[in-house]
């Protein structure tokens, strides 16, 4: 599955863009999850230049910072497995998923 798409990529803000707004009035733009383990990304800004994502990331720890398009394009698990993107993830914000409700 292709991560990013030229269409895709025109939805996000740029870095910083929602530097001064409040979680609940932030959208994630794309939700990317680990089909075998319980880790997703929420990403609500993208840089295009460096491939560099800010979003929440849910995993061992839960967090609000940066990853990159390439780090996720890169990981592989069982059976050939890669990161996946969810196609019918809907509008939801960041106030949402940092309260565990998507």
């Amino acid at each position: 599955m292709k991560l990013m798409t030229k269409e895709l990529e025109t939805k996000f803000p740029a870095i910083y863009a929602n530097e001064e707004k409040e979680a609940k009035d932030i959208l994630i733009i794309a939700k990317f999850f680990c089909p075998w383990s319980n880790w997703t990304w929420y990403a609500t800004e993208y840089d295009q230049k460096n491939g560099q994502f800010f979003g929440f990331v849910r995993g061992i720890e839960n967090e609000l910072g940066y990853f990159s398009l390439e780090e996720l394009e890169s990981i592989h698990g069982p059976f050939g497995l890669g990161i996946e993107r969810d196609l019918h993830f809907g509008v939801h914000t960041l106030a949402e998923a940092m309260e565990k409700r998507i």
